[in-house]
């Protein structure tokens, strides 16, 4: 308990806190530190430090708990509080509110919210450590290494290759060594999405598809065990991918076709897990042209390839006990004379033939021929990611990504790596009701759209793909509403989001676990 003097002292260098940052933030070797404290788990009663709180309060006689009881209410979850001066090692540190010890897998919400409490505060004390202009931060692992790790990672990244004005750059470190090896776990997760994020982001002028390709395979140049193929348009007329070659022929740009393999498993004869992602760099819509308005986040519509090309760069770093290849349709989609036009027919690499009744519908004509190589592969299972829908985005918005899949082992799979990484899940339908939708067209085998033009739109565009589709094992997962963040995760900064990459991590460790034997 505080002596009257004590607590008004405590009470003052609470209100002091931004002056005193001043004096501290440049120091040589400066470092923050991120502490996290639990709510009571009953009204009124006493919070409580983690171990690493618990560990640094007795480095400092105490002084930690006794500010942190008399500056102010008791810290809710997300909330934060900063200290100056307590020790030499750091001059600043963040007390971060964790919310309930015991919080574990929430049903309702669909993940695992003792992880996602842990990111989204060590993110924000993170975030106030790089305020300070301190150039290193150590992280408490507060009872989960790998998830503080994320939150660090994740929350301190921001695109701004092309300021001249940039945030400073913070090192997150482990405070303590107990979780080393779930901690840098947690970094090559968070650094996979942000490579995701960073390719994303980028104008699209910046990343073309020879450029995108060109980037992934400079990453995963120091991999004994990975074999980057960048096809190029020659190649993809050979493998009369027809479709694919529709949609890039509006644009300057050639076409790309990236493969990757990664040979992690015990034999390179191993049935790969094969990730496919649509690959627009830029999507004007073609002919049938989109709305000026909003059109230059469409730079991030290949999103599905930089997503699984990120999750295959962190399953090497990982070192991940199965085989990947990855296969990314990389164009532009484009109006020109040369454009593809609305009633168009293309045909597709399995030769079904293909009515364009709307240009932006381009997508599901790169995943089409991209899926037909796929099964080449004799895969063990098939995932397919891509932007692919407006209509997605209007039924789960940012919440979760749609997964439409013909397989409940693969669906179980991803629903459970999600309520770990906390980048949800969602099923939607593949009634033959859609089916139906698609395979009547007046000029061809398949329309590009459902014929009652708007009506779930998310599940005529699953259904068109699934035409291509004869694996036991496929999922398409439709991420146009998680393209980007506004504000929804707390642990993400504004902008594009990466979003699955950690939940196609944790499906690939979850896999390269699993004995079950496909068919």
């Amino acid at each position: 308990m505080l002596l009257p003097g004590a607590r008004s002292a405590a009470r003052r260098l609470c209100r002091r806190l931004p002056l005193a940052c001043r004096g501290c933030s440049r120091g040589a070797g400066a470092k923050g530190l991120v502490l996290g404290i639990y709510s009571s788990e009953k009204d009124g009663g006493a919070a409580q430090l983690t171990s690493a709180g618990d560990a640094f309060d007795r480095l400092v006689s105490g002084r930690l708990r006794e500010l942190v009881s008399t500056c102010g209410p008791p810290l809710k979850k997300g909330k934060t509080r900063i200290f100056h001066g307590l020790h030499q090692d750091f001059p600043s540190v963040v007390v971060v509110g964790l919310g309930k010890k015991n919080a574990g897998i929430n049903d309702q919400e669909n993940w695992n919210e003792g992880k996602e409490n842990i990111r989204a505060a060590v993110a924000v004390g993170c975030r106030q450590i790089q305020d300070l202009e301190i150039p290193c931060v150590e992280v408490d692992p507060c009872g989960d290494a790998q998830a503080a790790a994320e939150g660090a990672v994740l929350g301190l990244h921001e695109y701004n290759e092309l300021k001249q004005k940039k945030k400073p750059v913070v090192t997150p470190q482990l405070y303590g060594s107990a979780e080393s090896e779930a901690w840098q776990k947690g970094v090559l997760y968070a650094e996979g999405q942000n490579l995701a994020r960073y390719l994303m982001e980028a104008p699209a002028n910046y990343i073309t598809p020879i450029k995108f390709a060109e980037h992934i395979e400079q990453k995963l140049r120091s991999f004994r065990n990975v074999k980057v193929h960048i096809r190029p348009e020659s190649w993809i007329v050979t493998q009369q991918m027809g479709a694919f070659l529709s949609v890039a022929k509006g644009s300057a740009e050639p076409p790309i076709f990236l493969e990757i393999h990664y040979s992690g498993g015990t034999n390179t004869s191993d049935r790969p897990l094969v990730f496919v992602g649509k690959g627009v760099t830029f999507d004007s819509g073609g002919i049938s042209l989109k709305p000026s308005s909003g059109m230059d986040a469409m730079r991030a519509d290949m999103g599905g390839a930089a997503t699984v090309c990120s999750a295959i760069v962190t399953a090497a770093a990982l070192n991940l006990p199965l085989n990947i290849i990855g296969l990314a349709p990389l164009c532009e989609n484009m109006p020109s004379g040369k454009a593809n036009k609305p009633g168009d027919v293309v045909r597709a690499k399995n030769g079904k033939t293909i009515q364009v009744d709307n240009t932006d519908a381009e997508g599901r004509l790169l995943l089409a021929d991209a899926l037909c190589y796929a099964h080449s592969f004799n895969a063990r299972a098939i995932v397919n990611a891509a932007t692919l829908t407006g209509a997605m985005d209007v039924a789960l918005g940012s919440a979760a990504t749609g997964v439409f899949t013909n397989s409940s082992w693969l669906w179980n799979h991803l629903y459970e790596a999600s309520v770990v990484t906390g980048d949800r899940v969602w099923r939607m339908p593949l009634f033959q009701h859609y089916t139906k939708q698609v395979t009547d067209s007046p000029l061809a085998d398949l329309s590009n759209v459902g014929k009652y033009s708007r009506a779930g739109g998310a599940c005529t565009a699953a259904a068109f793909l699934k035409e291509f589709v004869t694996a036991s094992h496929w999922a398409h997962l439709d991420i146009a509403g998680v393209m980007s963040n506004k504000d929804e995760v707390p642990y993400l900064r504004k902008g594009m989001a990466g979003r699955p990459t950690r939940t196609l991590v944790e499906l690939a460790t979850r896999l390269s676990q699993d004995s079950h034997s496909t068919t």
